[in-house]
């Protein structure tokens, strides 16, 4: 069934635990991450960027295909599909009038008065249709960290769902050794009052992201770290299969990978066992 993301994340933010944001880039990925979080009983947040939407064809493509697969594989979680760092007030309307569920508007390159101001009008077009809002504040460059009151006064002046704040975090691979600042975080946490989205938790080790988690983070975002897991397996089959041309086979010689690094994910955000319909 297809949820908002408020109705996930208020309950993963009161229970003290967390909700895997999963990157969709095609049919195959789709397929495997509903799979494997239906085994798991596991609410998903399935999640697409404007690039990986454009790519698969579109909005309404992508839509179609997430909604067909719940039916034919008889996916009986709760699943949001969310729009992932939405750029314009533009791409979230044509997310909304698609049948996404959830949008993420990030105006966080813009000064704090434009970020409210896009954010709010984006808000309010999405509750017109029950659908929840993710937004940003601060820059992700793994320096840049947000402050707890701007943070209070952003919310308040948005009525966002989600927010994703800086706190050292960083999108892909760290080329060093990661400075989140988990004080801050469950600053803004206790201020907030809301659930929080950390982005940029590919390559985290296991126990800074259950520190993520017990600071408020209720929502944690994992692209990369599937992208890694899929490539070496892939790479590891053509290695071995030097004559094999079939892209069915090639494509899927990366599902264990994907629905382990997923499975052990929901382990450790504590979310097997907490769909809820």
């Amino acid at each position: 069934m297809l949820v908002n993301s408020r109705y996930i994340l208020n309950k993963a933010y009161k229970d003290n635990y967390a909700v895997g944001a999963y990157n969709i880039n095609n049919l195959e990925w789709t397929k495997y991450i509903l799979e494997a979080c239906n085994t798991d009983n596991a609410p998903v947040i399935l999640a697409a960027t404007e690039k990986a939407i454009n790519y698969m064809g579109g909005y309404k493509v992508v839509y179609n295909m997430v909604t067909s697969l719940i039916k034919e594989l008889n996916i009986k979680i709760p699943v949001c599909l969310h729009l992932d760092h939405g750029k314009s007030i533009e791409s979230c309307m044509k997310a909304i009038n698609c049948g996404f569920t959830s949008v993420m508007i990030d105006a966080s390159d813009k000064s704090i008065d434009e970020n409210i101001r896009i954010t709010s009008e984006v808000v309010s077009c999405a509750q017109e249709k029950n659908i929840s809002v993710e937004a940003e504040i601060g820059t992700l460059d793994g320096k840049s960290l947000s402050d707890p009151l701007e943070c209070v006064d952003f919310i308040s002046g948005t009525n966002i769902d989600v927010l994703a704040p800086s706190i050292g975090n960083k999108h892909g691979i760290y080329s060093r050794k990661d400075n989140l600042n988990f004080m801050l975080l469950g600053e803004i946490s206790k201020k907030s009052k809301i659930p929080l989205a950390l982005h940029g938790a590919s390559g985290l080790n296991d126990n800074k992201i259950k520190t993520a988690v017990f600071c408020g983070v209720s929502k944690i975002n994992i692209n990369t770290d599937l992208q890694i897991v899929w490539t070496k397996e892939v790479r590891k089959y053509l290695r071995k299969n030097r004559k094999e041309y079939d892209p069915r086979k090639i494509i899927s010689s990366g599902e264990k990978a994907i629905k382990k690094l997923v499975h052990d994910k929901n382990r450790l955000l504590g979310s097997i066992d907490k769909a809820f319909i």
